[in-house]
């Protein structure tokens, strides 16, 4: 298919990213001709999401340094006339920086590991020791053990489900032609449901005096490492956010289902507490005096409508949210709750006015679709973009993943774009470009000035903070130490969300970047969690989760760069950067649609689909409407399996 790709198009889109793939609906929705190519073999950019091994297999692509031989430059250059001029694209990703992999857990040498699930390696990918290179010059502690990344190979079949796992019902689509990450063509599996929540809860989880734990060892979690489905951006998608009223909007929604988060923690005098929400929460807590619950009460009721009452903020706009909330007589531990909980903001740069909005808006997504202001994507953030790349499928749009372009053609008379040459030598033409920012060159890119955030995934064998139930998802704020450095964001995903095998918990730290991604977090997971070598000696760590793994790494953040500070950008070229640092998405929406419209002034933003009856296929033989009936929309036979699924509901994000 592709080095016989048309040679025309409307909009051609290079990576799959979340903004990348909304124009791409959108796009494709409108009626125009999409082609969206990703050199990568997956989906979603540093959007995606990977199995454990499939994780362990893009840390080592990016490690081998994978760059084009010189001998295609003179072939593509060929195809470049004299009225023209290139700009040549990146080779190579330089977005993630900082790799560190540390395995505390038992290593189990003498066991047969069989790792599955990885990723096809890119064409351009050689044999390379850099990765073992550079972890083994990592420094680690006595305990800490390091992971050697081998090949990986994909399994014949997969491995089978354990006991009180809930099993899917797997909806084969075909369209976008090709799933780099496992959690592809799960989108639309059986929902799961609260029921299931208590299968999993291990034994003795009651005698809080002598827990016990079972042995997790790294075999056991390579050999289910399809169990796991690992986000590079960690995010949620608040109930009342921008990302959820444009999913059923358009009816993306009916490809992907969501759980919400259970509880929003607070990390106060050195302990973990859970944090009051609704007001049945807020009385309930045993944590508060009735006294605070009451000025607890008042406030939030007062940040609802907080625009009504001016008089109550006007003489403090000026001050910090922090100095504001001294003002209204809550208790210290109140204070902490709203600014780093609830308002999740920080201590030193929010403002007054933008503390009580962030706490109105937390306050507003309360009670849409729970108890809480957020849900989470069974099976991974990763799955979001994908959805969408699923919509431009269906009305039309062409996919090509492992498909490089090598430039973007520009006509020197009138400075814009023309076309594409890809990496079979494939010139295709297009009005309309959009490229994501990690594929634009260093020269193009000479005066942006880039942020970058700090991740860390953790493998955990028990939840930060126990309960009856052990399949919790939980929001944590850590407030910083340090004047001048960052809050850290941690999340923890149980194995219902379908994102860790049973009896873990998938952890996220993300905050923005001061330091390497290790020396930003490592504080803060120290705090936390207690690696398992250490847990043999200390026996009171055993109160906290055991560490079984981490992988530390920063990632770059491209929002907020104006398209001025690019060189030599065509106007009809447009950029969409990737993930930032909140927890939200509502940057991505937003880019989406403003490019959207920029591009197409006169086409509404991801429209509703049509209704199943009113899709006309070619070589149907019905009458035609009669005038000033509903529209049809003409399809390709190729799509009807797909086309059909509209008529299926869309899963908990009903209104």
């Amino acid at each position: 298919m592709a080095d016989s790709l048309p040679t025309e198009f409307d909009v051609v889109i290079i990576g799959t990213g979340l903004p990348e793939s909304i124009l791409a609906a959108a796009s494709s929705r409108s009626g125009q001709r999409v082609l969206h190519v990703d050199s990568r073999s997956y989906y979603g950019g540093n959007w995606a999401s990977f199995s454990f091994s499939g994780l362990l297999s893009w840390l080592k692509e990016y490690q081998e340094n994978c760059v084009d031989g010189e001998e295609s430059t003179a072939a593509w250059q060929g195809l470049i006339h004299e009225t023209e001029e290139a700009i040549t694209l990146r080779k190579k990703d330089e977005t993630i920086q900082h790799v560190e992999v540390f395995c505390y857990a038992s290593q189990d040498l003498d066991d047969s590991v069989e790792e599955v699930g990885a990723l096809q390696k890119n064409p351009c990918s050689v044999a390379s020791s850099t990765l073992t290179e550079t972890l083994d010059s990592a420094c680690l502690g006595e305990d800490e053990h390091l992971v050697h990344v081998p090949s990986y190979e994909r399994p014949a079949q997969d491995t089978s489900k354990s006991d009180g796992e809930i099993s899917l019902d797997v909806n084969d689509v075909k369209e976008p032609p090709e799933k780099g990450n496992d959690g592809g063509d799960r989108a639309r599996a059986h929902a799961v449901s609260d029921a299931d929540k208590d299968e999993n809860k291990p034994a003795g989880e009651g005698n809080t005096d002598q827990p016990t734990r079972n042995r997790i060892t790294y075999s056991q979690i390579v050999k289910e490492g399809r169990r796991f489905n690992i986000d590079l951006v960690s995010k949620l998608l608040y109930s009342q956010g921008l990302l959820i009223d444009l999913l059923i909007k358009s009816n993306v929604s009916r490809y992907a289902e969501f759980k919400n988060v259970t509880r929003i923690l607070a990390f106060w005098e050195g302990k973990v507490e859970q944090v009051p929400c609704s007001r049945a929460d807020v009385f309930n807590s045993k944590e508060l005096t009735m006294v605070e619950k009451r000025m607890l009460m008042k406030f939030l009721t007062f940040c609802v409508d907080y625009e009504q009452h001016p008089d109550e903020y006007e003489a403090f706009k000026q001050c910090s949210f922090s100095e504001y909330l001294k003002t209204k007589k809550l208790t210290p531990n109140l204070q902490h709750f709203v600014l780093h909980s609830i308002a999740m903001t920080s201590e030193s740069s929010c403002t007054t006015i933008d503390g009580l909005k962030a706490t109105k808006n937390f306050l507003q997504c309360l009670g849409r679709f729970g108890n809480t202001p957020f849900l989470f994507p069974l099976y991974g953030q990763g799955e979001i973009p994908q959805c969408f790349c699923r919509m431009c499928a269906v009305f039309g749009g062409i996919y090509c993943l492992r498909h490089k372009v090598h430039c973007l053609i520009v006509d020197k008379e009138s400075g814009r774009c023309k076309a594409v040459i890809d990496h079979f030598g494939q010139r295709i033409n297009a009005k309309y470009f959009i490229v994501e920012d990690s594929y634009l060159s260093e020269e193009t890119c000479a005066h942006v000035q880039y942020k970058q955030i700090s991740r860390a995934v953790l493998i955990t064998d028990q939840s930060i903070l126990k309960t009856d139930s052990d399949q919790q998802i939980s929001v944590l704020i850590v407030p910083p130490v340090e004047a001048g450095t960052c809050a850290v964001r941690v999340i923890e995903l149980c194995s219902s969300t379908m994102t860790c095998m049973k009896d873990t918990y998938l952890v996220h730290l993300t905050c923005s970047s001061s330091k390497t991604a290790r020396e930003d977090l490592e504080s803060v997971v120290k705090k936390l969690f207690t690696p398992y070598a250490e847990t043999e000696v200390d026996k009171e760590a055993l109160e906290k989760p055991r560490l079984l793994w981490a992988l530390y790494f920063n990632m770059r953040d491209s929002s907020g760069i104006s398209r001025s500070s690019y060189n030599g950008l065509p106007s009809n070229v447009y950029v969409c950067s990737g993930p930032d640092s909140g927890l939200g998405s509502e940057h991505a929406v937003k880019q989406a649609e403003t490019l959207f419209h920029e591009i197409f002034p006169s086409e509404e933003f991801c429209p509703p689909p049509p209704n199943p009856e009113d899709i006309v296929f070619d070589g149907d033989d019905r009458q035609p409407e009669a005038p000033g009936t509903n529209k049809t929309i003409m399809a390709e036979p190729e799509s009807s399996e797909e086309s059909k699924t509209l008529e299926s509901p869309g899963k908990l994000l009903q209104n």
